[in-house]
């Protein structure tokens, strides 16, 4: 839907992440397009206009053109068209000029309501990257960076003087929310990985490369082979671990393949257990191919913490600690003893939550011992913290060892578990549904059957909560067939409910629309 739907049957539902996530970064395209000092005149303005009134999208819009003498009368469709502008980005050098043409293009995709749809103003911050590693003048004051506003379907823009081999970097700082379709090669992405020094770029080059290799996995799957990691994916992990110039906190977001959904999302049919099985491949690959770095990183980084139980709340501290819980989870993926211990030991209770929480995520998804010995200790040493417990409900439920399911409907009995305590449902039923792809999406259709009874139970306790739960469902149009069906039965025994709320009856219909 919009960022500002024009129609809702159940205000509760007009509450979702696309007005939330998406709003703002709307906003901050704003902000690029006007640059900080014209966004701060358009703030004042808002604020001295507004202040203590209820106000709209477009008072605040209007308040940035004004301040700023800038039209962003096209820029308003960010807030009336719903879906994800596709932009495509496609580049040509010439050695006798030396100049590379830029080409862009844009592409947002119909969606119900609304079959056809006008092009987006898009900000695309874009720099060059020299095989040297460092970005390129791109002109005579020697700027290193380009905003190139792409507001039709199509534009090309021309930077000159242009050494062969330059690699563009788009979409720096993430400066529009859109999907990126860009002519880069695998060897392109590997040296963007290791060279571009916009973050964003770097993680994003990482992250596309990481998701082509995995989807190659999956395809393998697909055709009965077995498939393998790119090894340009494990060299550009051995780069980042080597690079004493990245933070930790940012190294932590970097080394983290791409999630089992978002995989998903990249697939015209999201296959659910090849998907699962690639990314624990890889995950495992990566464990084995640079286990003494992670293994030297994470007592590294441990030792640095000063023991369990102190606790530095410095930001320094806190990326060490998540790049250490990273280091973790793929010493446990490789499967050798060392790094299980590690993690056996670092989800000791008497640890800081972030230390023990890392601990017990690196060992969740494995069939062992020490997994529910930890997670016993865990319950035991918490379970009178309500806040706290809702982590043990959660990682039982998003644990992809089967049988998960079962586990997740004994614990409805569980003394701490109610349906009349929403954040008890989102750990336990919201962290199954939504947290744990390869279980919920059984073929049996068992998971789905299990949330329709559950989001049935729990309407007439609190239907806005139970609205939360039915969206799993609603994307049944990503799944084969078979999945797609029982997904859409589950919607209809929802739809079929007399007494249903409105609340759950506007997101369930829609579902089946």
């Amino acid at each position: 839907h919009p960022v500002r739907p024009d129609s809702y049957i159940e205000i509760n539902n007009f509450y979702t992440v696309t007005v939330y996530e998406k709003g703002a970064e709307v906003v901050r395209m704003i902000h690029t397009l006007l640059g900080p000092q014209g966004f701060r005149r358009g703030m004042d303005l808002y604020v001295e206009r507004h202040d203590g009134q209820a106000v709209t999208c477009e008072d605040f819009v209007k308040a940035m053109e004004d301040a700023s003498g800038v039209d962003l009368s096209r820029f308003r469709l960010w807030y009336e068209q719903a879906g994800t502008p596709t932009v495509t980005a496609r580049w040509a050098h010439d050695p006798a000029t030396r100049r590379l043409d830029l080409t862009l293009s844009q592409s947002v995709p119909a969606t119900p309501g609304q079959p056809d749809k006008h092009p987006m103003p898009i900000p695309v911050r874009t720099a060059l990257i020299g095989r040297n590693g460092a970005p390129l003048p791109l002109d005579r004051a020697g700027a290193t960076e380009r905003t190139v506003l792409l507001d039709e379907a199509s534009a090309t823009v021309s930077f000159d003087d242009v050494p062969p081999g330059a690699v563009p970097s788009l979409l720096r700082g993430f400066s529009a929310p859109v999907k990126l379709d860009a002519a880069w090669s695998e060897d392109d992405l590997a040296f963007l990985a290791g060279a571009d020094d916009d973050p964003f770029g770097r993680w994003e080059a990482l992250q596309t490369l990481a998701t082509r290799s995995l989807l190659a996995m999956v395809a393998a799957l697909r055709a009965g082979g077995s498939g393998a990691i790119d090894p340009r994916v494990i060299a550009a992990f051995r780069a980042g671990l080597a690079d004493p110039r990245l933070d930790p906190a940012f190294l932590a977001e970097l080394l983290v393949l791409p999630g089992e959904s978002m995989l998903g999302q990249a697939l015209d049919v999201w296959h659910v257990d090849e998907v699962h099985a690639a990314r624990g491949e890889a995950r495992r690959a990566i464990g084995v191919a640079l286990f003494e770095q992670w293994l030297e990183l994470y007592d590294r980084l441990d030792a640095a913490e000063g023991g369990a139980g102190v606790l530095d709340l410095s930001t320094a501290a806190m990326g060490r600690r998540a790049l250490a819980n990273v280091a973790l989870g793929y010493l446990a993926a490789a499967g050798r003893e060392e790094g299980i211990a590690r993690a056996a030991a670092r989800a000791r209770p008497e640890g800081t939550m972030t230390q023990v929480m890392g601990g017990l995520v690196a060992l969740n998804d494995l069939d062992r011992p020490e997994r529910d010995a930890a997670l016993a200790a865990f319950h035991d040493r918490w379970s009178a913290e309500p806040l706290i417990l809702d982590k043990w409900f959660a990682l039982k439920a998003g644990s992809a060892r089967p049988g998960t399911l079962e586990d997740v409907k004994a614990l409805l009995d569980h003394p701490g578990f109610t349906l009349r305590n929403p954040n008890r449902v989102r750990a336990l039923i919201g962290g199954f549904t939504a947290g744990n792809p390869v279980r919920f999406h059984s073929t049996d259709g068992s998971g789905y059957a299990f949330l329709a009874d559950q989001v049935l139970a729990l309407d007439p306790i609190n239907p806005q909560v139970a609205a939360r739960m039915v969206q799993p469902l609603v994307r049944w149009r990503r799944f084969d067939t078979g999945r797609g069906q029982a997904m859409t039965d589950a919607l209809r025994r929802i739809v079929a409910r007399p007494t249903l709320s409105k609340d759950v009856y506007e997101i369930a219909s829609k579902g089946l629309a």
